[in-house]
């Protein structure tokens, strides 16, 4: 039933599992929380996944609209709110059109798996969210729909994304189109040039660790299955400058630093180099040769695999490394001056690693200039600034030509080829196999997809002849670009026979042609400066790009301007009014980065013979993009722009005035206006009438005419204004946003009706059906364990009056002999009685009175098992004694029980504790009374409460025994010592107290009287004390009280009773009050 009424309502996509009105299709399973994804389906309908572009219109005040000829306003402030709505829900794709807005999210996001890539294939341009993977399948389907040729223009700013771009789209062809072990060889050939590209003509700038220096356009050859079969690849201005020259912070290619770090041993040894980048010239300049976020060993081996995968052969790539580190060696040359300022070479080391290269030859060349007259020739001697420029122009040259080798071998290898089976006539066939397969050339037609990563248009803070050239191949692709578009959108109107509306636009031609034009353009003024003799300067081709272009409303110089212009400007600049807006360039070093010079002697496809001079830098660029221009115009057009999100490289973070810059500089609110010239909006009948056909009762459920008729009707009866709408050959076509937001806001108000009334009739339906069915299943399980449960209760029951019968009469029984009756009753007593006798055991061997009563069955059993327990504690006891306790049983404890044994209550619970050497390790004595006291030996110390004399205040402290002498001490201080000679008595109550008084000789009125302590370890002191100081006949044990004396001729007393609870205070008498508890209760050791 769903899936009819799937059908009637009109589901957008393609795919198996759908949200149709809060329902999942597939699984019947209701929306999980109306926010548009499936219970079943999250990893295809999340929030900021799968969503058709009209269902995304609903959450466009959330998450902003994915095509931006849909906002209501085509303002830079509307184009920036909506990209950061997006962007914030990690949504870094959006549509202009055709086009792709790509903003780089710096972290990782999972929308590239081959899940992702199986969603989009196949699938209609709009019919899912913007995706680079929509751009790249449309491409491909349309290519082989149409069988024609096609080209996606990747641009951007360094670190925008383009290489990655790049790579996804080539990952995405790699796992879409067909596959075999031929195609998917070529794939991995095209898959790895990309490595080997990066290796050599990437490096780290300022902007980007990764950044392409030099542009790339690839075509991808596919045969009319679709399979892609070959490759070709095209390289423009590589930055040849950067071998010899770097910025501040900014790094040479990144093979030279991959092969000095990941090279062999033995391949280092071979071409002369070490294992430290410190030691090259072209290495060293920008200062950051070791950069934390680029694994240069790693990014080694994948270079190694790839040039192996590429089939580039093993001497090919030894020649290869070895032009590599020649160029290393090569800006390790150093020229000295003779006394005429002559450049002389001052080490000619490094000359004998330059490969191929006879080293006088190669000397000549860049100390001496050749200059030829008719039959004759003079070396003129170059100096040492010359030198170097000649030594570093080499270097370029032979980099560049490095690359461009390296180019041409990844062609070949990429080359379409075709397999040819050579098969033997049927009678062989019949007796043999196998047969042969070669390899050829294919001449059958084949169609492309082109990919163009192009640099994007560059505004330094000194911008020289690179940027020139940059923003020239910009100024004429944005040309190209409005021109595509403008034909695109023409070509459509046409085909559906709308009437075409004129599109006011900027035609940047005049600025193309203010930089080529032939004999007055700035490339041609430039040439002619750079071959003219004479005091050419970079000064002298300034004054004549203002004597040609004065009046150019696209050209400015100081001299030109008006005051406030020339506060911007320096005397040496020139300024260009671009279509992206305006760029001030530096004409210092633009003639010398012009030039091509290099050693004729030093390649051997240069004819040292030709006088004719080689074409400069600008011209070749020129002649390269128009060539790259006619092919691009003769391919069908697709567009990804790159944004950078910020200039930290943070996740997160969108800066919105560096957004701004690069939509003005990429020209994207230009293609908008374009796109937004006529209507915003157009869809096939077909599409249009199968989403909003619920919104007319005509059209509802089914329409069974022409779909262009069905939408007429539908239209008339929303409303349409006949200015808002105009109806083409296949589709509709909608002018303003507007007017497609209020039919899709009715929709998605009129499909939540129509979703609540189907879903409560099917709800209902399968309900009845289920209670039905749940109501009989019941009753038979309810009759059948009503049944089980009543025979279980009657057995229990009649189990339970026969045990307790036998119980009562085996109570009445319980005193006669063991009988039937009794028997089960005697077991129950007897295991019960052992039960708590286990958890009630006496556990020490003085314990004599904790033995459970038995039973009167079980009396001469408990006494056996009593005594066998005090025998097995005594085994124990005696087992663990050690020969140190042994002789402290023997010694200390028989002293102990001579003193005690009867006189004091609490001694029979101290006995089983053993006496420890002392309660107060030296570490834990301040180590100043140790110092004090260091001529004795200290014997045993104990923390104990001194009682003062005045008043009884409890005071804590340590008592330390030495050999001759007691101290009471207070942390660092003696408060007493006590001469065991001036001791005449100790006295101890025969409680369970631990007080303990020191009856102290008083000769002296000033001299301290006796000494009253509270002691935890008493019997362990006590002993140890009378040990030492011999005063075993000194030592009473009193009942009552004891007198002391405080001083001379004054007397207290400390009086002892018994109570609930341990108290030390003093009484109303004057005297010391000490309760003590019950023996039971005594911890005294």
């Amino acid at each position: 039933m769903l899936l009819k009424c799937a059908a009637v309502l009109g589901s957008p996509s393609p795919f198996a599992h759908r949200v149709v009105f809060g329902w999942c299709v597939s699984s019947c399973e209701p929306w999980a929380s109306g926010q548009g994804f499936c219970a079943l389906c999250t990893n295809l309908y999340r929030l900021s996944g799968l969503l058709d572009m009209e269902g995304a219109l609903t959450a466009r005040d959330r998450v902003g609209i994915q095509d931006f000829v849909l906002l209501d306003e085509t303002t830079e402030a509307a184009f920036l709110s909506n990209l950061k709505k997006r962007f914030s829900n990690d949504l870094i794709y959006t549509y202009i059109g055709t086009l792709i807005v790509s903003v780089n999210p710096y972290k990782e996001i999972d929308m590239y798996n081959k899940k992702q890539m199986e969603i989009y294939m196949g699938v209609n341009f709009f019919e899912l969210p913007p995706h680079i993977f929509a751009l790249a399948d449309n491409a491909y389907h349309t290519m082989l729909t149409e069988f024609n040729n096609h080209f996606i223009l990747i641009s951007g700013e360094s670190g925008a994304g383009k290489t990655e771009a790049s790579k996804k789209i080539l990952q995405y062809y790699a796992v879409s189109c067909p596959s075999t072990t031929l195609l998917n060889t070529v794939r991995d050939k095209m898959l790895m040039s990309n490595p080997v590209l990066e290796a050599f003509g990437n490096a780290k700038t300022l902007k980007n660790d990764n950044s392409s220096r030099f542009g790339k356009y690839m075509d991808i050859q596919f045969d009319s299955q679709g399979d892609a079969v070959g490759g070709h690849i095209l390289n423009y201005l590589l930055e040849k400058s950067r071998v010899v020259h770097q910025n501040h912070g900014e790094r040479n290619f990144h093979i030279f630093y991959q092969l000095v770090e990941g090279g062999s041993d033995d391949l280092l040894r071979q071409l002369g180099l070490e294992r430290n980048c410190q030691q090259y010239n072209y290495l060293t300049q920008g200062e950051c040769a070791i950069v934390s976020s680029i694994n240069d060993r790693n990014d080694w081996k994948t270079v190694k695999n790839a040039l192996q995968v590429i089939d580039i052969d093993e001497d090919s790539i030894n020649y290869l490394f070895g032009i590599v580190a020649s160029v290393l060696h090569l800006g390790n040359v150093q020229f000295d001056s003779d006394s005429k300022g002559q450049a002389l070479l001052n080490n000619n080391h490094e000359l004998s690693w330059l490969l191929g290269v006879d080293a006088h030859t190669l000397q000549e060349g860049l100390t001496f200039r050749k200059i030829e007259a008719k039959t004759d020739q003079v070396l003129s001697p170059f100096t040492t600034d010359h030198a170097i420029y000649a030594r570093d122009a080499l270097a370029k040259a032979i980099y560049g030509k490095t690359f461009t080798w390296l180019v041409n071998r990844i062609n070949e290898s990429m080359e379409n080829k075709v397999r040819i089976r050579l098969m033997w006539n049927e009678k062989q066939i019949s007796h043999y196999s196998h047969h042969f397969i070669l390899y050829s050339k294919d001449p059958s037609r084949k169609t492309v997809i082109g990919l163009l990563d192009i640099y994007g248009f560059e505004v330094f803070y000194v911008n020289s002849f690179e940027q020139f050239c940059i923003n020239y191949c910009n100024e004429k692709l944005q040309q190209l670009f409005i021109q595509l578009t403008l034909k695109s959108e023409q070509e459509e109107y046409e085909a559906e026979d709308i009437e075409w509306e004129s599109v006011h636009f900027f035609n940047n031609k005049i600025i193309c042609d203010l930089v080529e034009e032939k004999h007055r353009g700035i490339i041609a003024i430039l040439d002619e400066e750079c071959l003219r003799p004479g005091d050419a300067t970079d000064l002298t081709f300034l004054e004549r790009l203002e004597e040609k272009m004065g009046n150019h409303p696209h050209f400015v110089t100081h001299k030109l301007a008006d005051k406030m212009t020339r506060k911007t400007l320096e005397r040496g600049d020139f300024r260009l009014l671009h279509y992206a807006g305006e760029v001030t360039y530096c004409v210092v070093g633009k003639k010398r980065k012009n030039k091509q010079s290099q050693p004729k002697t030093c390649f051997s496809s240069v004819d040292p013979d030709s006088r004719r001079r080689p074409e400069t830098v600008a011209t070749q660029f020129k002649s390269s993009l128009l060539k790259l221009t006619e092919i691009l115009m003769a391919k069908e057009a697709w567009y990804i722009r790159c944004l950078k999100s910020n200039e930290s490289k943070l996740p997160g973070q969108f800066d919105e005035a560096l957004i701004r810059h690069q939509v003005k500089y990429l020209g994207l609110m230009e293609h908008l206006r374009v796109r937004r010239a006529g209507f915003a909006y157009r869809r096939k009948y077909e599409v249009f009438l199968k989403r909003y056909k619920p919104l007319c009762p005509a059209t509802w459920p089914h329409w069974m005419g022409m779909p262009a008729d069905g939408v007429e009707v539908l239209v008339q009866h929303l409303g349409y204004m006949p200015d808002e709408y105009k109806m083409g050959r296949t589709k509709i076509f909608i002018r303003h946003p507007r007017t497609l937001y209020a039919t899709e806001d009715a929709f998605e108000k009129c499909k939540h009706e129509l979703a609540t009334r189907l879903q409560a009739k099917y709800k209902g339906y399968r309900a009845k059906g289920e209670f039905k069915k749940q109501k009989e299943a019941a009753t038979k399980i309810e009759t059948c364990w009503r049944g089980v449960q009543a025979r279980k209760e009657r057995e229990k029951r009649a189990w339970a009056v026969k045990v307790i019968k036998k119980f009562i009469k085996g109570y009445m029984t319980r005193g006669q002999a063991k009988t039937t009756d009794n028997s089960e009753y005697l077991a129950f007593v007897r295991q019960s009685y052992l039960n708590r006798l286990k958890e009630n055991l006496p556990k020490t061997v003085l314990d004599k009175n904790t033995w459970l009563t038995p039973p009167p069955v079980l009396t001469e059993t408990s006494e056996m098992l009593r005594k066998l327990h005090y025998r097995l504690m005594v085994r124990k006891y005696v087992r663990g004694i050690t020969p140190q306790r042994k002789a402290q049983v023997k010694q200390l404890k028989l002293i102990a029980s001579s003193i005690f044994k009867g006189k004091k209550e609490s001694y029979p619970s101290s006995v089983a504790q053993p006496f420890v050497d002392t309660r107060i390790s030296e570490q834990d004595i301040n180590m100043r009374i140790l110092q004090m006291i260091r001529n004795e030996h200290i014997k045993y110390s104990v923390p104990v409460i001194k009682y003062d004399r005045n008043g009884f205040k409890p005071r804590p402290r340590q008592l330390i025994l030495t050999q001759t002498a007691a101290y009471v001490v207070d942390e660092a201080k003696i408060k007493q010592r006590v001469l065991y000679t001036s001791l005449k008595g100790i006295s101890v109550s025969n409680l369970t107290d631990g007080i303990v008084v020191f009856h102290i000789t008083c000769e002296d009125p000033k001299q301290k009287g006796d000494l009253v302590m509270q002691c935890d370890h008493l019997f362990e002191f006590l002993t140890k004390l009378t040990v030492i100081a011999n005063k075993q006949n000194v030592l009473q044990v009193v009942h009552g009280s004891i007198k002391i004396e405080i001083q001379a001729g004054r007397e207290s007393a400390v009086d002892f009773s018994t109570g609930q609870e341990s108290t030390v205070f003093k009484a109303k008498n004057g005297h010391l009050m000490v309760v003590s508890p019950g023996p039971s209760k005594s911890k005294l050791v």
